[in-house]
């Protein structure tokens, strides 16, 4: 039954917390909810279901969903409504067994018809440390994404979500959002365990700048067959919501903080732009 336009609005207006619990007590919960069932959904027809052919890691805030949506539309990929982009399922093995029970419940994640190509976009997955080797694990020829975004404005964007999200307001809500913006680090990290050739990192500018040519070569490295989808230049989940403010000391020192991390950034990924992130436009590698 479709909701009326005036409903979803008079939802969407209700506190973060209140539409949760709403929600929960109708029995539904999202993949990073606690209380997720994360039980495989089931086939449908002639579907298989099998390891992702791609994974997108990261970043949150930098426009992953957009991105995942354009590659969902190209027929050669499979993406049900009712399994959502950021299945998460890789986020909860920190401390647990992750063996080949696991694995196969994974993979049941993933149903494709036949001839086309499933994946999912966790944008959490690149700074948690203990995905990288679990996903090996599970799908080692998987091919990894990961979108990239000035990490000073994904971490005000970034900010400005958990807070709307009802999250404290603490230094260590603060310093779960700078953290995300390590992403030499974490790259570097990834590679030990998935070579570079196998995966694809793109910049969030760059992909609102140019989505043709960036598209284009994102399908290509999934290999994928040449396509234009329909509303290409049309970004989803774009906030209009008002970014935490930041004093110009706080900025400088943030952007110490990350300047050798974006150093390492570029010595890995060469073809990062700087100009495109201003507060590090004339560093050097």
């Amino acid at each position: 039954m479709r909701v009326p336009v005036v409903a979803r609005q008079a939802y969407q207006r209700l506190p973060v917390t209140v539409r949760s619990a709403l929600v929960h007590a109708g029995g539904i919960y999202a993949p990073w909810d606690e209380g997720f069932d994360f039980t495989p959904p089931a086939l449908h027809g002639d579907e298989v279901a099998g390891p992702p052919e791609f994974v997108g890691v990261g970043v949150q805030k930098a426009g992953t969903s957009w991105w995942y949506s354009l590659i969902a539309e190209h027929p050669g990929v499979s993406d049900r409504d009712d399994v959502p982009k950021e299945r998460h399922y890789l986020s909860r093995f920190a401390v647990e067994p992750f063996g080949p029970a696991e694995v196969a419940r994974y993979h049941g994640w993933f149903p494709r018809r036949p001839g086309t190509i499933a994946g999912e976009w966790t944008p959490d997955y690149l700074c948690y440390p203990w995905v990288a080797p679990v996903l090996a694990m599970a799908a080692p020829e998987a091919k990894v994404l990961v979108l990239l975004r000035d990490p000073i404005e994904r971490f005000r964007s970034g900010l400005t979500f958990r807070l709307n999200m009802g999250a404290p307001e603490t230094s260590a809500t603060v310093a779960d959002a700078v953290h995300q913006g390590y992403y030499g680090r974490s790259l570097r990290r990834l590679y030990r365990h998935f070579p570079a050739e196998q995966v694809l990192v793109l910049q969030y500018e760059r992909c609102r700048a140019n989505p043709e040519i960036q598209l284009a070569a994102t399908y290509a490295f999934l290999g994928l067959e040449a396509f234009e989808p329909p509303e290409l230049r049309r970004e989803v989940n774009v906030s209009r919501r008002e970014k935490v403010p930041m004093d110009p000391g706080a900025r400088q020192r943030l952007v110490d903080g990350y300047a050798s991390d974006v150093a390492d950034l570029v010595s890995l990924v060469p073809s990062i732009d700087l100009a495109l992130w201003p507060d590090f436009a004339g560093m050097t590698s």
